[in-house]
């Protein structure tokens, strides 16, 4: 190849790089090993994980996977597959994207969905910055943040937009309920306020009163950002809905439907808006046409990032289509439909009920808040929640969030989760190493 391209050596396609910039090796990088002793250690690797009873949530949920998702996910013409830059050939890519859109606008009765963003924090930063642009009467660039969200979402979104002159400002919650009390946002009336966000549910677990809090965004001038769990939009009001006109934009994570927890990601952000704001929302969009002929085609209709359009006019330099999770997603999604998300969120939603009563009967045990959960909820227990979350690593379990690592007034608070995987048994198996934790 070298000699194709009359370049006497690999070193000379780097001859504009100062030689004060070149390093002559990477340190601690191992020598290299043949493809077999690789696969020994990448297994071995593995094996060290394990397969832990899993009872964590706190934004990252174990769902079931029908075998044919990822049967089909990593086909070569799909495994592949990123943005399609040329239209006419990438209809499948396009066509999987638009299914997509369809389906996340659909659960949250929205006008329009992008496709897509990275996971669910990072799009609820996109959608504090899209509100600043959408509501151009708003002066103030000022958010308000609820201490119910996600933190590590809190933490993203102000990363990414405080350098971007945003304001999120914190709101707190109702320590008897864990739940936003709309009585507390009295303070803000009459201020200019650009958005609300309301987590449904929040990151305890617990259902905000929703309708309250876009009714009072409403009369107070200010734009609503719904950050949802898209599985309770199976069996709750979606955001469209809520109060008085429903929430402007809805955002994020699709990774319940068809996306393994693979240590933390890759995910894949969802965000759906009304369309009077279509125009600010970052990220692409799929539609649905047809040619001179008559012919259904699919194409990128809407391109609002800064590789497509002059950077200044873009909404967003980070956004970006996560293909792969997004086909996962899709394939899940169209598996299930209503009704079998339906089921998931039930079976969940069951399930969660089953462990609480059962860890609640232990003595020293009882609900963080009132009984207003979807999946996941919060309980005291009589001894700092990390030690026990340590202890039970011991057994194989993933105990769940010990929320004194965020919240330091609930030291002795975990947060657990029981999804459809688990069975009674798994449930039984928990609360007795639980219960012997506590001893």
């Amino acid at each position: 190849m070298l000699d194709r391209i009359g370049v006497g050596a690999i070193d000379d396609l780097f001859d504009e790089i100062p030689k004060a910039l070149r390093i002559d090796a990477l340190e601690g990088v191992p020598d290299a090993l043949p493809e077999m002793d690789v696969a020994r250690l990448a297994g071995a690797r593995a094996a060290a994980d394990g397969l832990p009873l899993n009872f964590i949530g706190a934004g990252a949920y174990e769902h079931h996977i029908p075998a044919p998702v990822w049967a089909l996910v990593t086909r070569g013409e799909i495994y592949s597959a990123y943005t399609p830059y040329q239209a006419e050939a990438s209809q499948g890519t396009l066509q999987i994207m638009y299914e997509y859109q369809s389906m996340i606008a659909g659960l949250n009765a929205m006008d329009v969905s992008n496709a897509s963003l990275y996971e669910g924090a990072s799009a609820l930063a996109e959608a504090c910055l899209m509100a600043v642009r959408a509501h151009r009467r708003s002066k103030s660039a000022r958010i308000l943040m609820p201490a119910t969200v996600n933190p590590a979402w809190r933490q993203v979104a102000r990363a990414i937009t405080e350098g971007q002159g945003l304001k999120l400002e914190a709101v707190p919650y109702d320590a008897a309920t864990g739940r936003i009390d709309p009585k507390s946002l009295e303070q803000f009336a009459g201020e200019d306020i650009t958005a609300i966000v309301v987590p449904q549910p929040n990151f305890f677990g617990q259902l905000e009163d929703a309708d309250a809090l876009t009714r009072w965004a409403r009369a107070n001038g200010a734009l609503i950002i719904a950050a949802v769990n898209p599985v309770s939009l199976a069996l709750l009001a979606p955001p469209g809905e809520w109060g008085d006109g429903g929430a402007d934009i809805a955002c994020g994570d699709a990774q319940p439907f068809g996306v393994p927890l693979s240590s933390g990601g890759p995910y894949v952000g969802f965000m759906a808006c009304r369309m009077e704001h279509v125009r600010q929302m970052p990220g692409r969009i799929a539609g649905r046409t047809v040619d001179t002929e008559g012919t259904p085609g699919f194409t990128l209709t809407l391109q609002a990032r800064e590789q497509h359009i002059r950077r200044a006019k873009a909404t967003s330099n980070i956004c970006t289509n996560q293909g792969l999770l997004v086909t996962a997603a899709t394939i899940a999604m169209a598996m299930l439909g209503p009704e079998g998300a339906r089921r998931i969120a039930s079976a969940s939603m069951t399930n969660t009920r089953k462990l609480c009563d059962k860890l609640c009967a232990i003595p020293g045990i009882a609900p963080l808040f009132a009984r207003t959960f979807f999946h996941e909820t919060a309980v005291s227990l009589p001894r700092a929640a990390h030690e026990v979350v340590e202890r039970l690593a011991h057994d194989n379990i993933v105990a769940g969030f010990a929320l004194g690592e965020e919240y330091p007034e609930f030291e002795n608070a975990l947060l657990v989760c029981a999804t459809e995987t688990k069975t009674d048994a798994d449930l039984d198996r928990f609360a007795r190493a639980l219960a012997h934790a506590l001893t």
